[in-house]
């Protein structure tokens, strides 16, 4: 199973483009700057980068960040939420949900729909290469598991080449799937973000991107230091190496002392 944003993309998110409902493009994006100004979030920077200016603020107050759903802000005394579909569900604010192959991000102001933005994130150079290897080497299904919506999920699914996708998974519903996969056999986890910990912990092998956040790679079994999807086949081939080694050395030690036991006691 592998995380999306971050694990089998590159998690630089860029806005590919801006549709206002009330407002203008400019508007929009300024709008969505400020209520993301104090998050960390890969997408918050994306559009931060695309607003290219200097936020205010002194201006933006009450910030709340809803894992899973996005920010709630006061900017320039106005109410304001930024985030994906289930947030302004959760608000009980009326739209029509954008299909898109891109994360598309919902604006509402004051409790009335304000339009959407559109970003992109790019696969890892070395994603499809990883997952074809573990295809061909490994006999498993091959998982991508997400908090997407289904289209954005499927079209990135399809690029990088995974057997199935788990996508509108929220952080807290991660370590649920992990454990309904393993009820149908071994489950690896590859994941690199805070919402990945759990299902890190839950999954038989937990495999953490080297730099992801401090507490998924506690939780992880394997660190991926340089933080190389392809390293994910190097791990699967050097414990394969591993188990061979220590088997053939149980064979040789029981072969030894089958012989030089009776030996030693004089039974030849």
């Amino acid at each position: 199973v592998f995380d999306k944003t971050g694990t089998l993309t590159e998690g630089v998110f860029t806005v590919r483009e801006i549709h206002p409902v009330q407002t203008g493009e400019e508007e929009l994006l300024e709008i969505a700057a400020h209520a993301e100004s104090y998050s960390n979030h890969p997408i918050a920077r994306a559009l931060l980068d695309a607003y290219g200016e200097a936020v205010e603020k002194d201006q933006v107050s009450h910030v709340k960040e809803l894992p899973g759903y996005g920010v709630t802000a006061v900017y320039d005394g106005q109410k304001i939420l930024v985030g994906n579909y289930h947030l302004l569900e959760k608000y009980e604010i009326p739209m029509d949900e954008v299909e898109s192959t891109g994360t598309v991000i919902y604006i509402a102001v004051d409790k009335k729909y304000a339009g959407y933005i559109i970003i992109s994130d790019a696969l890892k150079k070395d994603a499809r290469w990883t997952l074809r290897y573990l295809k061909e080497k490994c006999q498993g299904v091959l998982v991508m598991l997400t908090g997407d919506n289904e289209r954005t999920a499927r079209a990135i699914g399809a690029q990088a080449g995974v057997d199935d996708v788990i996508a509108g998974v929220l952080p807290d519903g991660k370590e649920s799937v992990i454990r309904s996969l393993r009820e149908q056999g071994k489950v690896a986890m590859v994941g690199d973000g805070i919402n990945d910990a759990p299902a890190l912990t839950r999954a038989d092998i937990g495999i953490a991107i080297g730099a992801g956040t401090d507490i998924a790679i506690d939780a992880a079994d394997v660190v991926l230091m340089k933080s190389r999807l392809s390293d994910v086949p190097a791990a699967v081939r050097l414990s394969r190496a591993t188990l061979k080694n220590i088997h053939e050395n149980l064979f040789w030690a029981f072969f030894y002392n089958v012989i030089g036991i009776p030996l030693a006691a004089g039974v030849w």
